[in-house]
């Protein structure tokens, strides 16, 4: 059951990427192009996600336990370390450079889109990469 609902709900996040326009890298290079063509329209979906998100939130903080989980998982951690912001500056940098992130490259490749079969295994090197530097920062913290 539970399988089918994440099933369910990774298919409708797909069509709301596609549908929105985000599994399309000239428009999200063209919303992040403020000085050029700037489109805008990107602007309207992350204020819709950003909705849609703070309603789940409500209601999720009034129930007592989730439908599937024995307890709520919900982030606790609000420091802001440089983990977090380089992380953040490497997401961000990629974006910019690609026009894709990681939930609309996998949906585009999913499409038989060209442009991923070079993004998609160059976000998986980096991720690997990312987590070995990590790695080993934190074993050199320990020694």
């Amino acid at each position: 059951m539970r399988l089918m609902i994440n099933l369910a709900l990774g298919v409708l996040f797909g069509l709301g990427l596609v549908l929105s326009g985000m599994v399309n890298p000239a428009k999200v290079l063209n919303f992040l192009d403020v000085a050029g063509t700037w489109d805008p329209s990107l602007a309207f979906v992350m204020i819709g996600a950003i909705a849609v998100t703070a309603a789940g939130y409500a209601i999720v903080i009034r129930r007592g336990q989730p439908l599937l989980e024995p307890v709520f998982q919900i982030p606790n951690k609000s420091d802001i370390d440089a983990k977090l912001v380089v992380g953040s500056g490497l997401f961000g940098v990629g974006w910019g450079l690609g026009g894709l992130c990681p939930g609309p490259a996998l949906t585009s490749i999913l499409l038989g889109a060209t442009g991923t079969l070079v993004f998609v295994p160059a976000m998986l090197a980096g991720v690997v990469a990312g987590t070995l530097v990590v790695r080993a920062l934190q074993k050199s913290q320990e020694a």
